[in-house]
């Protein structure tokens, strides 16, 4: 089998909160919820954090032993079903959960070490990077695969890739896929902050902390939140009359096999290339590109060359933002929220700015969407790229309707 995948369910927890629209049209605008965090510790810090009221999904019963990172998970899976709609007589061991999560539960692991020796008995239930998965499908009745994929910075990138093709494939006849991360906590910023890859800004300016491509680029802002995608094949959409925001056309994934940490241009290109084969698309079909963009020294410019080496002459074509300059970076849920973002800006045929890049770094010169408010009438294609720690890169390639 080998059917086309349909998007037909949107659901974020993220840090422009909880409609994936209103998230979009924010991002227009280029707000940022990036905000100072944790003022007691030695260097200053900056996260984009989620306002969450987990009684909404949750009694005080229900909350024993899961942690912020489940919570955020069963929201936005809950309200990409909701998004979704009636999915009619469907048999439970055909919904798959598709989840990336690339450190788990944060919160329980500190509450831990800062216990004084009481550790909660539920701790390990709690962290387990699987528990995001688990505690979803127990939320929505799902009995069929129910898989975490943790791959750093690509993890729910490649759980939707992977869901995909369970649906092409007709393993499933839904599936719930994204990711979730909640990892803003003292410990994890101190241990990011010891890497040096975290942006540096003087206090009050911590909206424009992150500029991708950008000459005088520091690093990027943690961010926290889910994202999820309902995917079912398009002839199922069509027979139950699902609206669909757009079909995944493509995916692709590799691995540099070079360094743990920084990052590989002709990786980056298998990938690339991977993902237009699958979907038989040229580069001058894409028009856009949610780029990786995290605002790193080197890994802005290696993305630039990757894209430089797949697109050709074709390169000016291609319009380019990294949207983490306002939401943050999601680590394992990037992928999610940012194929999410891909998504409406094909529906609403709008593109995100590269937001704080007053100017470009010569190194990665292209054609970077610099104002708010950019509309894309003849935007038919276009890619969300998430390359990680680990070496492995995950493209996904969405076209309109």
């Amino acid at each position: 089998m080998n059917q086309q995948v349909a998007v037909t369910g949107l659901g974020v927890m993220a840090p422009h909160g909880a409609d994936p629209h209103a998230l979009f049209a924010a991002l227009m605008r280029g707000e940022s919820a990036v905000q100072p965090v944790f003022p007691e510790l030695a260097k200053p810090a900056a996260a984009a954090t989620v306002v969450f009221d987990e009684s909404r999904w949750f009694t005080k019963l229900q909350l024993a032993g899961v942690d912020r990172v489940s919570q955020l998970a069963v929201a936005a899976a809950d309200l990409a079903m909701r998004d979704a709609g009636a999915m009619g007589d469907v048999d439970p061991e055909r919904i798959g959960i598709y989840a990336g999560c690339g450190m788990g539960g944060a919160a329980a692991l500190e509450a831990a070490y800062r216990s004084g020796g009481r550790v909660p008995p539920l701790t390990i239930p709690a962290f387990m990077p699987n528990a995001p998965a688990a505690h979803v499908a127990m939320r929505l009745g799902a009995q069929g695969p129910v898989l975490t994929y943790s791959v750093a910075c690509a993890s729910s990138s490649v759980a939707i890739a992977e869901a995909a093709k369970a649906v092409q494939q007709g393993e499933v006849d839904i599936a719930i896929a994204g990711g979730s991360e909640a990892l803003i906590v003292p410990g994890v910023v101190l241990a990011w902050q010891a890497m040096q890859t975290l942006a540096g800004f003087q206090p009050g300016e911590t909206a424009g902390a992150v500029r991708p491509f950008a000459s005088d680029r520091s690093g990027f802002a943690l961010g926290e939140g889910a994202a999820f995608l309902v995917l079912e094949s398009a002839e199922r959409a069509r027979a139950r009359g699902a609206r669909s925001y757009a079909t995944l056309a493509g995916w692709g994934n590799s691995c540099d096999g070079t360094h743990l940490t920084k990052p590989d241009a002709q990786g980056q290109a298998r990938a690339l290339r991977a993902a237009l084969r699958r979907a038989n698309l040229q580069p001058e079909d894409v028009g856009y590109c949610n780029a990786h963009g995290t605002a790193t020294r080197i890994g802005d410019v290696v993305e630039h060359d990757a894209l430089a080496a797949v697109w050709g002459a074709q390169f000016d074509g291609l319009r380019v933002s990294s949207t983490k300059a306002l939401h943050g970076h999601l680590l394992g849920a990037a992928g999610a929220l940012e194929a999410v973002i891909t998504v409406l800006a094909l529906h609403h045929r709008q593109l995100p700015p590269n937001a704080n890049c007053n100017v470009v770094d010569p190194a990665c010169s292209m054609n970077l969407v610099l104002q708010t408010g950019t509309a894309a009438p003849q935007l038919q294609a276009a890619i969300s790229n998430s390359f990680a720690f680990g070496g492995t890169n995950s493209v996904l390639l969405f076209r309109h309707g």
